[in-house]
Formats: C-alpha cells, sequence, structure tokens
C-alpha cells in the first residue's frame, strides 16, 4: 500500500466504504475521448479541418506510444483556447455527436468491472484529464456515481478558456480523489483504480488495488515489479504487428519468387545456346 489517505466515513453497515476510479482514455475505452470531441467541434465549425487531422494523428499516437506530460498540459492550453469564449450552451449541444464517438469504443469488459464494484456496494468514478463536462456525461449516461475531470471557469454562461481549479493530471487526481473521499466517506486504503499510463502512478498508489489496463512500457514495468494485476484489450497494436508480419511475409514470398524467376531465366539460357549450336554443326 501507499501513501493514499485514510477516511473514517464508512458505509451504513459500519464497514470502510470502498470505490472504484477508473481512467477514461485507453482504459475505459480504446484510443482519446478527445478525438470525438474534436470531430463534433470541426462539424459544427469551432475547429479547422487542418486542426482535425492533427487531433486523429495524436489520438493514433497515443494509442501506440501512451501520453507524456508535455503533451497532457499542450492540450489543455490548446482546449482552453478553443473554447474561449464558447457558449456552455453550444457545447453542450456537442454531446450527442461526441456520445455517438465515445460509446461504441467502450470496453465492455471494463464496463462489467465497473458494474461488479457498484453491484458489490462500491461507489464507482470516472477520473479523468479530460474535461469535467465530459466526465459528467459518460458517468451519467453509464449510470456511474460520478465523474471526477479538468474544470474550465465560467463567466455569464460562457467560457473564460482559464482552468477552474487543479488540473486532474497526476497529483491532481488523487486530490479528486480525495475529495470525494471526505465527501462521501470513502476509505482509499481499500479501493480501487484502474489505469493505463506512467502518469497515473500516483492515482494508483492512493489506494490498495491497482490494475493497470493496456499499460505503457513505463507503467508495465512498474506494475511487474509492483505485482499488480495487468488486462490487455487494445487490439490496434497487435492488429498492426500482425499485418506488418503479413507484409514482411507477402515481401519476402516476392522476393523468393523473383529469385526463382531469375534463376530459371539464367539456366535457360545455356540451353538456348546448346541448341542453337547443335543446329549450327548439322547445317
Amino acid at each position: 500500500m501507499t501513501d493514499g489517505a485514510h477516511y473514517a466515513g464508512g458505509s451504513p453497515n459500519g464497514q470502510p466504504r470502498a470505490a472504484a476510479f477508473f481512467d477514461l482514455d485507453k482504459t475505459l475505452m480504446a484510443g482519446s475521448s478527445g478525438v470525438f470531441f474534436a470531430r463534433a467541434a470541426y462539424e459544427t465549425g469551432m475547429i479547422t479541418r487542418a486542426r482535425l487531422t492533427r487531433d486523429v494523428y495524436e489520438n493514433l499516437r497515443f494509442r501506440l506510444r501512451g501520453s507524456t506530460d508535455d503533451r497532457a498540459e499542450h492540450v489543455r492550453r490548446r482546449v482552453g483556447k478553443m473554447i474561449e469564449g464558447v457558449r456552455v450552451r453550444d457545447l453542450e449541444r456537442l454531446s450527442p455527436r461526441v456520445l455517438a464517438g465515445v460509446l461504441p469504443r467502450l470496453y465492455p469488459e471494463m464496463l462489467a468491472r465497473a458494474y461488479a464494484h457498484q453491484d458489490a456496494g462500491e461507489l464507482v468514478y470516472i477520473l479523468t484529464a479530460a474535461s469535467q463536462e465530459m466526465a459528467d456525461l459518460l458517468a451519467h449516461v453509464l449510470a456511474f456515481d460520478g465523474g471526477l475531470g479538468s474544470r474550465s471557469e465560467i463567466v455569464d454562461g460562457r467560457y473564460t478558456g482559464r482552468p477552474a481549479g487543479h488540473f486532474n493530471y497526476r497529483e491532481g487526481k488523487v486530490l479528486s480523489m480525495q475529495g470525494v473521499a471526505e465527501r462521501e466517506g470513502i476509505d482509499l486504503t481499500v479501493s480501487y483504480a484502474y489505469s493505463d499510463s506512467e502518469s497515473d502512478l500516483p492515482m494508483l498508489r492512493a489506494v490498495q488495488n491497482a490494475v493497470v489496463v493496456n499499460p505503457d512500457a513505463d507503467l508495465r514495468r512498474i506494475a511487474g515489479e509492483e505485482g499488480w494485476e495487468v488486462l490487455y484489450l487494445d487490439r490496434l497494436g497487435r492488429r498492426l504487428k500482425v499485418l506488418a508480419a503479413l507484409g514482411a511475409g507477402t515481401a519476402l514470398a516476392s522476393l523468393g519468387r523473383l529469385v526463382r524467376e531469375r534463376g530459371a531465366g539464367t539456366h535457360a539460357q545455356p540451353r538456348r545456346r546448346r541448341r542453337s549450336a547443335r543446329r549450327g554443326r548439322g547445317a
């Protein structure tokens, strides 16, 4: 266990109250939820096609390599600039488009785990660096107990582009966990956390039961050292490896065929010459 704080609230039956905290991107769902927000923003004229193309590329890179601190902070600043001056209502109206992209990419295995926690009397939360609006939306649709995301400042019904509170990333996620633990009487020392990224080590170490999902290389190594459970659900990397192997096999087969054809051509040439020579002597 870890440096997670202990809270005394407990459940109605007097037992410590546990919760399960699920990271969103690459953990609860395949890839990044942000790309579907970007697609919805493009379809409604909020961003350009070039910006959408870059976001799609970043999503692919994220699925294959994971994120970094610099990239996470860059995305946060860029989204802040994008929503500056936008009405809250206009962003809310993107919800159906965003959900249409996100919901089919949820891992059924992770939903089953989340609902098993609820059936055991444990609270379930989405814990993400994405927006509070995204966390609330998905938590509501999935019938989770709540969502914890990064908040943006709102003045007179419009986003200012500035953050409202801490960034829900690295140690920021632990702050959110501690806040909801205080409000709901949750004991983090008997709770669960699920994530894919080394950046979520503070979150994973704040609970007793850490589970890593589609881990990046650093987290995979640490999980092995810590003895944490590891789940592999993302199939994109494996599919690309299969395609690469098939491509290599096809290339080798083509090369072998070319060598055989050239070899056959080389052996045929002297035979033609010998036949010509025999015809010349017979004349």
